[in-house]
């Protein structure tokens, strides 16, 4: 018998993570490696927020904190919610977790059962199905390819619902691929949604405040009011505040199910570090103007970057409306061989061989369910974004029929 539990047998590790890792460890051993696989902005965190992280250590606020959140930053949250989407919570409706994958898990664990179903449009961000699996349910993968945008249709939601289904993992811009919804393909869905009112919709909503050329951002039981009590909406301040090692996540949805969020938390991790909590609560209350500069400068990389790849012969790269990857198709360059002799028989060779010959760390695509793509985070400097784009079209210049 295993020592170890069989649930492992149904998730695999970070793919996302192990690209990161790798690169590290050929930068580490002298290669010149550009990485281009983490969702992480180089940006440094703004000064106020660490002015206050440091204030906090000198107040002496460095002990347990409750499970789920300090009160001033759960107000903080339900400010923020209330100003930005219209949503109205109390602090008893909000969680508080170590980055909002631990959000995500705890939903999910609080709520699965055996059999439990729950639909994720792909291309999907990496851990949602292992987290499903995790806590005992079975992911429901819908693909939505390139000729859809990358958008789930109603149609698609509707045949994917089954009396099985307890939640939808809506993610809007997206990551993999930066997709957004506008608000009438978001009205489209919650009509669906309406139609089934035991389906749950966890709207993975990270990458809000990192939208391009006047998309106008919505989260579904903002749209939809009706979806309220049937809500998780989840965010954070990785992204927009550049806190991603931080590690605060925050959620609002109904006070039972934020309660047996608390629960499971109070016996896995207990209260997010207590100094963050209170960096966070400077994050959501202060200034929010660089975050317009910020996304000037995103939007520069992403056209960069997206011009670069459409040149290059037999890849396809579509203009993300948010978020900060792009996600483009090779799907002319498969069953070329490199210079080094290496086939590409799918993205996972591609994206191997990219490291391996031109040392450029990318993530291919059937880690987040839809291939023949791999993905590029073009949250890093111009000049290692343009360097990263020559490496990549020589190398796809050289390859072979």
């Amino acid at each position: 018998m295993s020592f170890l539990s069989a649930t492992l047998d149904r998730v695999k590790p970070s793919p996302t993570v192990a690209v990161t890792t790798m690169a590290a460890e050929l930068r580490a051993a002298g290669h010149d490696v550009i990485g281009l696989g983490a969702g992480e902005p180089d940006f440094d965190t703004p000064q106020n927020i660490k002015d206050a992280a440091i204030a906090a250590i000198h107040a002496g606020r460095t002990k347990y904190t409750a499970p789920d959140g300090i009160i001033e930053l759960k107000q903080a949250i339900c400010a923020k919610f209330e100003r930005e989407n219209g949503l109205s919570y109390k602090p008893a409706q909000i969680s508080v977790s170590t980055g909002g994958k631990q959000v995500l898990y705890n939903a999910l664990m609080a709520t699965l059962n055996p059999g439990d179903e729950v639909v994720i449009p792909a291309p999907y961000w990496v851990s949602y199905p292992d987290m499903v699996r995790l806590a005992g349910g079975e992911p429901v993968i819908v693909e939505c390819g390139i000729e859809a945008g990358f958008r789930m249709t109603p149609e698609q939601l509707e045949a994917a619902i089954t009396p099985k289904t307890k939640w939808l993992i809506f993610n809007s811009p997206s990551n993999p691929t930066g997709a957004g919804y506008t608000r009438d393909q978001l009205r489209a869905l919650t009509d669906v949604l309406m139609r089934h009112p035991h389906v749950w919709v966890m709207s993975d909503d990270m990458y809000e405040h990192l939208v391009y050329d006047g998309f106008e951002f919505a989260s579904p039981a903002q749209l939809e009011p009706g979806l309220y009590e049937r809500t998780l909406t989840v965010n954070g301040v990785s992204k927009a505040y550049a806190m991603t090692g931080w590690r605060i996540g925050y959620a609002g949805g109904p006070e039972k199910l934020i309660a047996a969020m608390r629960k499971i938390q109070s016996q896995s991790t207990t209260n997010p570090c207590s100094i963050s909590q209170w960096a966070a609560v400077e994050a959501l209350n202060g200034p929010q103007d660089f975050i317009g500069p910020n996304n000037d400068l995103f939007k520069r990389r992403r056209d960069l970057v997206v011009a670069r790849l459409n040149a290059i012969d037999g890849m396809t790269c579509p203009v993300p409306d948010g978020a900060f990857y792009v996600y483009p198709s090779i799907a002319g360059l498969i069953g070329r061989t490199t210079a080094a002799g290496t086939r590409i028989d799918d993205d996972e060779t591609f994206a191997k061989a990219l490291l391996e010959e031109a040392k450029v760390a990318v993530v291919f695509g059937a880690a987040f369910g839809l291939s023949p793509n791999f993905r590029i985070s073009y949250a890093t400097s111009d000049a290692a974004l343009e360097e990263a784009c020559d490496r990549i079209a020589r190398f796809c210049a050289d390859l072979k029929p």
